[in-house]
C-alpha cells in the first residue's frame, strides 16, 4: 500500500524531499523539525519548499503517524442502483472498485452508510506536483469526513511544519465559473494577497479549479510574488469523490512526488484540483460524484482554528476568522448564514454578482424593508437563467435568512464596487474584524486590548492608527506595553515608532526585568543568541542550574564581541535571585516563551534608551534602531554631558547652587559621563578614562545644552523686564546707570547674532553662512528688533527734542522682542506646536487682510464721497476711510450714515477746526444726502466683510491648526531641531555675560590665530566634494527608484488594463442607469413613502412606551434585544453607523436554529409575523422537548384536551399574560407578539405563558476597572451575575417560577435557608425595572416566557453584609461574580436591557 523506496543510508526521502541522516539520532528531538509557530507577518515560513532532514526512522513515524490518526472510507457491501444494470453500487463507485466488498446481499437491502461504509487507514498523502506547471510542491492528504479537527491540524502544524497562522480567510461563493471584471478582479486579488501576507494568515477554500477556488487560485499566482519567504498558504478542502484523476493520488511519504494531471477536457461531472493551492485536504465519505461532502468538516475544522490561541510574547489571543464571500447561489448564503450565526465576520464583494450582490444591494436597508416581493425582484435580476426553479418556500427561506443577516450588522462589511480602489480588500477584512471585535462583549479596556492585538499580529500599523487610537478611549502608555513588547521581540518597526509616538516613554518601559525578558526571545538566527546559548550551557554544566539568561551574560557577550576594553554593562549580582526571577523560556527553534509569573522586581536601568538600542543592533535590526537612534541622538544632544535621567528639579537645584554638583549622591548619577564607579569595575583601564576633576564637571554642567537653554532663558526674562522698567519708569532726558545696562545688554544680543552670523568652523565662507542665516524666520525677527532698537536709539540720544520719538519707537521694539519669547518655548512639547499653528496663522492672515483691505478701501471711500464733499485734511480722511470701517467690523456702526444723527453742533461745516468731522452735506438744519443708500452700503459691508470674510478667516483658521494639530509630534521634532542646534553651537555664558566669551573667543581665533574646531555643530552644509558625492548618491537612488518604478508598471501593463476596465465599469453604470431610471425613480418615492411609515411608527411606539412606563392604558410590554432589535450597522463602507428603533414584534423568537439545534423552525418574514397577515404557506414543524421538572404535565397530553382554562387561573398554573388576552385556537394559545416557525412547547415547561422571576442584586462602586471614563462622574454599579458550567455567558440569576412559587429554585441555590425569609422581604420592598414579554429563543407559537424584574439595591453597608454572609461561595457547577455595569457585559439572552433599565432607575452609568 505504500510507495515507500530502500535509499542509502544516510540519505532518503520523505514526501518528495531529501533528508539528511543523522547518526546521534538520541539527542535529536523528533517533532522539533514541525514544531508549530505562530506566522511572522514579515518573516513568513515557507514550509512547503524547505528542505526537511529526516531519517529513514523519522519517514516510518510519518507514515506510522499518518496510518494511525488519518483514514479513508470504503464501501465494503456492493448494492447496486436501480438505474445502473447491477454495475454502479448505490455508493457511486463501481463494482469494480470494491475490493473489500463482503458476499452478495439481498437485492432489497437498504444501502445504510453507518453500516456499508468502513473507516481504513489512508493511503494517499505525501507530496504531488501538478504536470505542465512550474510551482512547487503541494501537499495532500486523503481524510475521512469523520476525522477530528484537532487531528487535522495537528497533521498541518506538525507533519506538514506550517505556522500557526494570524488569521484565518475562509473564501466562499460560486463553485461553477463566473466572470467578474477586470478591475474588481484585480483589486480583489490583490487585496486578498496583501491581507494574507501582512498578516500571517491561511487562505481555505474549496480546492477545485472552478468558481472562486480558481479565482482565488490566480490570485495567489499572480500577486504573492516569486520570493520564497512570501509565498502565501492556500489550502483546498475539497471531497476526495468529486476529484478527477485521484488514482494518481494514492501514494504514501518518502517516494517520489505524485504526478496529478489537471484534464478539464475528460473530467464530466467530476472536477480537477487547482494547481495554485498549496494545501489540499480530500474529505472521503466513501462515496463518489456527490458534492459538498467536505463542508462539514471544513465547518467544523475552520471553527476549531478560530477557538485555537495565538502566544505572542506576554500576549495570547485566539486566532480571528473573517469569511470573504465572491458571488455565489443558494449554498453559499447558507454558508454565509451560518458564519454569522456562529460570530464569524463575512465581507461581500459588491459587483461579484448573485448572493453577494443581493446581500450588498439591501444592505443599507432596515430589515422591515426587506420584503418577499424585493427578494423576488433581486432573483429575477440575478438568477434570471435559474429563477424558475425557486420555490415559493425557498424565496421565503432566502428573505428570513437576508433579513438576519442585515440584522446582524456588526458582522457584515460590503466592498462597495465603486470603493473598491480606494478601500481595498485587505483593508476591508481587517476592518471587518475590528467591527466584530468592537461590537463584542468584552469589558471596556478588554475589547480595546483586544483590537490592538489583533492589529500587531497582523502587522497593520496604519489599521491601528486610524482604527484604534481614537478618541473613543483613552489610552494610558502602560497599556501599550506589552504589544511594545511584541512589537519588538517579532521586529515591528512601524509599532514601535507609533507606541513612542502615542507617549510611551522608554525609561518608563525598559525596566531590568524587561530587558532581562527581551534578551531570552531573541532571533535564533542571530549570533548572539548562540553565544547566549553557550553561555548558558557552559553555567548549566556546572553545580548551579541556570534555567535563564541573565544580562550578566549580556555583558560576557558584549565584551567578547567588543574586545576587553569594553566595560560590563551588567555586573554580576553577588547574590543571584534565581528563587525570585519568573520563569522565562528561551526563544528556541523560533517559538517564543511566555512568562509564567509576573516578575517580582522592577529595577529600572541607568541608560534605557542605550540599553534598548545595543539590543537592536547585536540582532541586526537596522530599522528599529535606526527609530532608537533618532530618539536618543537629539535628545542626547540636548542633554549633552547630563544623564537624560535627571529631572527639572535637579537641573533648577544645580543652576542655583552649583556646588551640588560635587555631592557624592548626585555626581554618580547627574553626569552622564562619570567614570568613577564604572572604572572600579572596569579589568583592563583605558588611560583616557582616567578621573576627572572640578573642572570637568563643572565643564560638563554649564555646556549642556538644556542648561544654557535654561540659562539664557532667565536672563532673556530679566532682560524684558530691566526693558519694560526702562521704558515705562525710568525713561529720563539722559540715560541712568540702568538704560545703560540696557545697551550693554542689547550690544551682547548683537554680538551673539553676529557670532552666529560669521562664526565659521567648518570654511564655508560668509556668503554660504549668510544663505544659511538670514531666511531662518527667527534671524529676521532679531535683525528687526536690533535694527529698530538702533533706530530708537538714535532718534533717543542724537537730539534732545527727540527723546519722546525714540521712546516711542523703543516701545515698538520691545513688543518684538517679547514676541522672541516664542521662538525659545518652541522646545516645548506642548507649547511648541501651537507656536508653529500661530506662525502659519499670520500667514493666512496676510493673504486674509489683502481681500478685506479691498472691501473696507472700497466702502470708506464710497462712504466718504457720499458725506463728505472736499475733505482736505488727510487725517479725517483716513478716519473716515480706513479707521472707521475697520471698527466697524467689530460692532461700531457709524452715526453718520442715518439723517436722523445729523447734529450741527457735533461737526465743522467748513472743516476748519481741526478737533472735529467735517460735517455732512446738508442745508444748514438738515442732511441731504441719500441715507438710504449709504444703510444699504453698510449693510452689504456687514454681510460681506463682517460675515462671509471673517468666517472665512475662520475657516483659514481651523484648517491651519487641523493640519498641524493631525502630525503635532512630527512638527515639533523637525522645529526643535533648530533649537538643539542652536544652543549645542551657542557659548555657556548668557547675556550681558556673553561678552566676556565672545572677547575670548576673538582673542583666541582672531589675534592668536587658534583653529575653531567644528565638532560641536550640527552640520548643516556640506564643502563641494561631500555635497557632489551625496548629489551623486542622491541621483542615483532617484534614477534606480524611477527605473524600478517604470519596471513595475510595465511588469504586467497594469494601467492599460486598468483604464480599459475603468471605461467599460463607466459604460455599464450609465447604460443601467439609463435604463431604470423610471423605474428607480419610482422605487425612490416608494422608498421614501416607507421610510415617512417607518418613522410614524416609531414615534408610535415612543408614545406608547412612555405611556406604559407612567401606567397608562396598555399592559403590553416586549423586551427586544439590542442585537436583534429591527436595526443594522451600516455595511458598507465598515462604518458602523447605528440607526435602532424598537420593533412590537419579536426577533429572537424566530431564530431558524432552536437553541438545542434539533429542530429548524420554519422561516417566518418580518412581514408574516402578526397573526392577522395571511400566511397560506405557513407550516411550521411540531417539537415537544422532554423536561424532567415539568412533574405531572405531559405537553402531549394537553393538546388533545380541549378544557384547560386559558387567560386565567387553573388551578396551580396561572396562564394570565400581562400582555393581555390572547388567542387560543384548536385548544392551544397563539403566542401574542406573532409567529415563530415552531409549533409544540418546544423546551418550555408549559404552553402559554412561563412566569419567571429575575432579582437584579446591585451595589455601589467606588472605581472602575475599566480605566479612565469620560463619563466617571456619574455613580456606577455592580450587579451579580452567575455562570453554570453548560453555558459560556453570564447570566442574572432566576429561571422561571414554578406553580405558587416566589422565588426561582434557580435562585434559592444561591442563599443559605435561614436567609430566604429576609430576601423575601427584600423583595418585596424592590422596584420593579420590567415586567412582560421576553424576546427569547426558546419562545414557540404557543409557549412563551414572560420575565418580571425586580432591582434589590444593597445600598447600605449593613444590607450589603448581610447578604454577601448569605451568599454561597462559587463552586464548580455554579460561578458568581459582582460584574461593573457596561453595556458590553458578555450577558445572556436579553438582560442588557434590563440592566440598562436598572441603571436609568438608579440614575447610575450604564
Amino acid at each position: 500500500m505504500g510507495n515507500t523506496k530502500t535509499k542509502p543510508r544516510g540519505q532518503v526521502q520523505v514526501d518528495g524531499i531529501e533528508i539528511q541522516h543523522h547518526a546521534n539520532l538520541q539527542q535529536t528531538n523528533l517533532r522539533s523539525p514541525y514544531r508549530p509557530n505562530t506566522a511572522d507577518a514579515k518573516k513568513k515560513k515557507k514550509n512547503t519548499i524547505t528542505p526537511l532532514v529526516l531519517d529513514e526512522a523519522k519517514i516510518g513515524i510519518l507514515n506510522s503517524w499518518v496510518s494511525k490518526h488519518i483514514k479513508k472510507k470504503e464501501c465494503v457491501v456492493f448494492i447496486p442502483q436501480e438505474s445502473s444494470e447491477g454495475e454502479t453500487c448505490r455508493c457511486g463507485y463501481s463494482k469494480n472498485s470494491h475490493f473489500t466488498c463482503t458476499p452478495d446481499v439481498p437485492p432489497e437491502t437498504k444501502w445504510d452508510p453507518q453500516i456499508h461504509l468502513k473507516e481504513f487507514p489512508s493511503d494517499a498523502h505525501g507530496d504531488m506536483t501538478f504536470t505542465g506547471t512550474t510551482r512547487n510542491l503541494a501537499k495532500y492528504v486523503r481524510a475521512s469526513n469523520d476525522t477530528r479537527p484537532s487531528v487535522l491540524f495537528e497533521l498541518m502544524t506538525e507533519q506538514w511544519g506550517l505556522s500557526v497562522p494570524n488569521l484565518l480567510i475562509s473564501v466562499t461563493g460560486g463553485a461553477k465559473n463566473f466572470n467578474i471584471s477586470p478591475r474588481l478582479k484585480n483589486q480583489f486579488s490583490r487585496g486578498l494577497v496583501k491581507a494574507a501576507q501582512s498578516t500571517g494568515a491561511w487562505i481555505i477554500t474549496g480546492g477545485s479549479h472552478a468558481g472562486v477556488m480558481k479565482h482565488v487560485g490566480e490570485a495567489i499566482r499572480d500577486f504573492s510574488g516569486g520570493d520564497q519567504d512570501s509565498e502565501t498558504v492556500l489550502i483546498g478542502i475539497a471531497t476526495w469523490g468529486i476529484v478527477h484523476n485521484r488514482k494518481s493520488l494514492i501514494s504514501e511519504a518518502g517516494g517520489a512526488p505524485a504526478l496529478y494531471t489537471m484534464d478539464e477536457g475528460s473530467q464530466g461531472a467530476l472536477c480537477c484540483l487547482d494547481n495554485n493551492h498549496t494545501h489540499f485536504i480530500l474529505v472521503d465519505d466513501g462515496t463518489h460524484g456527490r458534492y459538498g461532502v467536505e463542508i462539514p468538516l471544513r465547518t467544523r475544522l475552520e471553527k476549531f482554528i478560530s477557538e485555537q490561541t495565538m502566544h505572542r510574547g506576554e500576549t495570547t489571543i485566539k486566532i480571528p476568522i473573517v469569511c470573504v464571500v465572491l458571488e455565489g447561489g443558494p449554498g453559499t448564503l447558507d454558508t454565509i448564514y451560518n458564519s454569522m450565526c456562529n460570530n464569524t465576520p463575512c465581507v461581500i464583494v459588491e459587483g461579484s454578482g448573485r448572493v453577494a450582490d443581493i446581500i450588498a444591494q439591501v444592505a443599507n436597508l432596515s430589515s422591515s424593508r426587506i420584503t418577499i416581493n424585493l427578494i423576488k425582484e433581486k432573483l429575477q435580476n440575478l438568477f434570471s437563467d435559474t429563477y424558475d426553479s425557486f420555490t415559493e418556500a425557498q424565496i421565503i427561506m432566502w428573505t428570513k435568512k437576508i433579513q438576519d443577516i442585515v440584522r446582524m450588522g456588526c458582522l457584515l462589511t460590503i466592498l462597495r464596487e465603486e470603493k473598491v480602489g480606494d478601500q481595498g480588500m485587505d483593508v476591508a477584512i481587517l476592518q471587518a474584524l475590528l467591527k466584530a471585535s468592537h461590537s463584542a462583549d468584552y469589558n471596556g479596556q478588554e475589547n480595546w486590548d483586544h483590537q490592538l492585538k489583533l492589529a500587531v499580529s497582523w502587522n497593520r500599523a496604519d489599521i491601528a492608527e486610524t482604527q484604534i487610537f481614537t478618541e473613543d478611549w483613552t489610552w494610558m502608555p502602560s497599556d501599550l506595553y506589552p504589544c511594545l513588547t511584541l512589537s519588538l521581540i517579532e521586529d515591528k518597526p512601524s509599532f514601535v515608532r507609533l507606541f513612542l509616538e502615542r507617549g510611551v516613554s522608554l525609561a518608563d518601559y525598559l525596566t531590568w526585568d524587561t530587558l532581562t525578558y527581551l534578551y531570552n526571545n531573541t532571533d535564533p538566527s542571530s549570533l548572539v543568541h548562540s553565544k547566549l546559548e553557550r553561555y548558558l550551557r557552559i553555567e548549566g554544566s556546572k553545580e548551579v542550574v541556570v534555567s535563564t539568561i541573565e544580562l550578566y551574560h549580556v555583558s560576557r557577550v558584549l565584551q567578547e564581541l567588543l574586545g576587553d576594553l569594553t566595560e560590563p554593562l551588567y555586573p554580576e549580582a553577588k547574590h543571584k535571585r534565581m528563587g525570585n526571577i519568573a520563569h522565562i523560556n528561551i526563544k528556541i527553534n523560533g517559538k517564543v516563551g511566555a512568562i509564567k509569573k509576573k516578575y517580582k522586581h522592577y529595577k529600572q536601568l541607568e541608560h534605557p534608551v542605550r540599553d534598548l538600542l545595543i539590543w537592536c543592533i547585536v540582532q541586526n535590526r537596522a530599522k528599529l534602531a535606526d527609530i532608537i537612534w533618532k530618539l536618543m541622538f537629539l535628545t542626547k544632544t540636548w542633554w549633552g554631558k547630563l544623564s537624560v535621567d535627571n529631572g527639572f528639579i535637579q537641573i533648577l537645584l544645580c543652576m542655583l547652587l552649583f556646588p551640588l554638583i560635587f555631592s557624592s549622591t548626585n555626581s554618580s548619577s547627574f553626569l552622564d559621563g562619570n567614570t568613577n564607579e564604572r572604572r572600579n569595575r572596569s579589568v583592563h583601564q583605558d588611560p583616557r578614562n582616567a578621573p576627572r576633576g572640578c573642572h570637568w564637571m563643572l565643564r560638563a554642567f554649564f555646556t549642556a545644552p538644556i542648561v544654557k537653554f535654561y540659562y539664557n532663558l532667565v536672563s532673556y526674562i530679566g532682560f524684558l523686564w530691566l526693558f519694560a522698567y526702562v521704558l515705562m519708569i525710568d525713561f529720563q532726558t539722559y540715560p541712568s546707570w540702568r538704560e545703560y545696562l540696557l545697551y550693554v545688554w542689547v550690544f551682547s544680543i548683537f554680538t551673539e547674532e553676529l557670532r552666529q552670523l560669521l562664526y565659521d568652523p567648518e570654511h564655508r565662507g560668509f556668503v554660504k553662512k549668510s544663505a544659511e542665516y538670514i531666511p531662518e524666520f527667527w534671524n529676521q525677527v532679531d535683525l528687526m528688533a536690533l535694527g529698530l532698537f538702533i533706530v530708537g536709539l538714535i532718534w533717543r540720544l542724537v537730539w534732545t527734542d527727540t527723546v519722546y520719538l525714540g521712546r516711542v519707537f523703543l516701545s515698538l521694539d520691545f513688543m518684538i522682542f517679547c514676541t522672541r519669547l516664542m521662538h525659545i518655548f518652541s522646545v516645548s512639547k506642548v507649547l511648541g506646536p501651537k507656536i508653529i499653528i500661530l506662525r502659519r496663522m499670520v500667514k493666512d492672515i496676510f493673504f486674509f487682510l489683502f481681500l478685506l483691505a479691498i472691501w473696507i478701501i472700497s466702502y470708506g471711500v464710497a462712504k466718504q464721497a457720499i458725506l463728505t464733499t472736499n475733505e482736505e485734511r488727510l487725517d479725517w480722511i483716513f478716519r473716515n476711510v480706513v479707521y472707521g470701517p475697520y471698527l466697524t467690523l467689530f460692532g461700531q456702526i457709524p452715526s453718520e450714515v442715518d439723517s436722523l444723527n445729523f447734529d450741527p453742533t457735533k461737526c465743522s461745516q467748513n472743516g476748519t477746526d481741526p478737533t472735529l468731522p467735517k460735517c455732512v452735506f446738508n442745508d444748514g438744519s438738515k442732511a441731504l444726502f441719500p441715507e438710504w443708500l449709504t444703510i444699504i452700503l453698510m449693510c452689504l459691508y456687514h454681510l460681506l466683510a463682517n460675515i462671509l470674510l471673517l468666517n472665512l478667516l475662520i475657516v483659514m483658521f481651523s484648517y491651519t491648526f487641523g493640519e498641524v494639530e493631525s502630525h503635532t509630534d512630527q512638527v515639533w521634532k523637525f522645529h526643535r531641531f533648530g533649537l538643539i542646534k542652536e544652543y549645542n553651537e551657542r557659548p555657556a555664558a548668557t547675556p550681558p555675560f556673553i561678552l566676556l566669551a565672545h572677547l575670548y573667543n576673538f582673542l583666541k581665533h582672531g589675534i592668536f590665530r587658534h583653529p575653531a574646531h567644528g565638532h560641536k555643530v550640527l552640520r548643516r552644509d556640506l564643502d563641494e566634494g561631500q555635497e557632489s558625492s551625496l548629489l551623486a548618491w542622491e541621483s542615483y537612488m532617484k534614477d534606480n527608484y524611477q527605473q524600478m518604478q517604470q519596471q513595475r508598471d510595465e511588469h504586467s501593463q497594469e494601467n492599460l488594463v486598468k483604464e480599459t476596465a475603468d471605461s467599460v465599469s463607466a459604460v455599464l453604470r450609465l447604460l443601467k442607469m439609463e435604463k431604470g431610471s423610471e423605474g428607480h425613480q419610482l422605487e425612490e418615492r416608494l422608498s421614501v413613502l416607507e421610510e415617512q411609515m417607518a418613522q410614524s411608527t416609531q414615534y408610535l411606539n415612543w408614545i406608547i412606551s412612555a405611556l406604559m412606563e407612567k401606567g397608562f392604558s396598555s399592559r403590553t410590554r416586549i423586551l427586544v434585544h439590542s442585537s436583534s432589535q429591527d436595526s443594522e450597522d451600516k455595511a458598507s463602507d465598515g462604518s458602523g453607523e447605528k440607526n435602532c428603533y424598537t420593533i412590537l414584534y419579536h426577533v429572537k423568537s424566530r431564530v431558524l436554529h432552536y437553541p438545542d439545534y434539533r429542530m429548524i423552525r420554519y422561516p417566518v418574514p418580518d412581514e408574516m409575523v402578526p397573526w392577522e397577515v395571511e400566511f397560506p404557506e405557513y407550516n411550521p414543524p411540531l417539537y415537544n422537548a422532554e423536561r424532567n421538572d415539568r412533574g405531572t404535565y405531559d405537553p402531549n397530553t394537553e393538546m388533545e384536551q380541549k378544557n384547560r382554562k386559558y387567560n386565567s387561573v387553573d388551578g396551580l398554573f396561572d396562564f394570565r399574560s400581562c400582555c393581555g388576552s390572547y388567542t387560543v385556537q384548536d385548544g392551544l394559545p397563539l403566542n401574542p407578539m406573532g409567529r415563530t416557525g415552531l409549533r409544540g412547547v418546544g423546551s418550555l415547561r408549559w404552553f402559554g405563558p412561563n412566569h419567571s422571576l429575575h432579582p437584579v442584586v446591585t451595589r455601589w462602586t467606588t472605581s472602575s476597572a475599566n480605566g479612565p471614563n469620560p463619563k466617571a462622574s456619574k455613580n456606577m454599579l455592580e450587579v451579580l451575575v452567575v455562570r453554570r458550567r453548560e453555558n459560556e455567558l453570564w447570566s442574572l440569576p432566576g429561571g422561571t417560577l414554578d406553580p405558587g412559587q416566589r422565588v426561582p429554585i434557580e435562585f434559592q441555590a444561591l442563599l443559605k435557608k435561614t436567609y430566604l425569609r429576609e430576601f423575601l422581604a427584600l423583595l418585596d420592598s424592590g422596584t420593579e425595572v420590567f415586567h412582560g414579554y421576553l424576546d427569547d429563543p426558546r419562545n414557540t407559537d404557543n409557549a412563551w416566557i414572560e420575565t418580571q424584574a425586580i432591582n434589590v439595591h444593597l445600598g447600605t453597608k449593613e444590607s450589603l453584609d448581610t447578604f454577601l454572609q448569605n451568599l454561597k461561595e462559587s463552586d464548580h457547577e455554579i460561578t458568581l461574580r459582582w460584574q461593573l455595569l457596561d453595556h458590553k457585559i458578555p450577558l445572556y439572552a436579553n438582560e442588557k436591557e434590563i440592566l440598562q433599565r436598572t441603571a436609568e432607575h438608579l440614575y447610575a452609568l450604564f
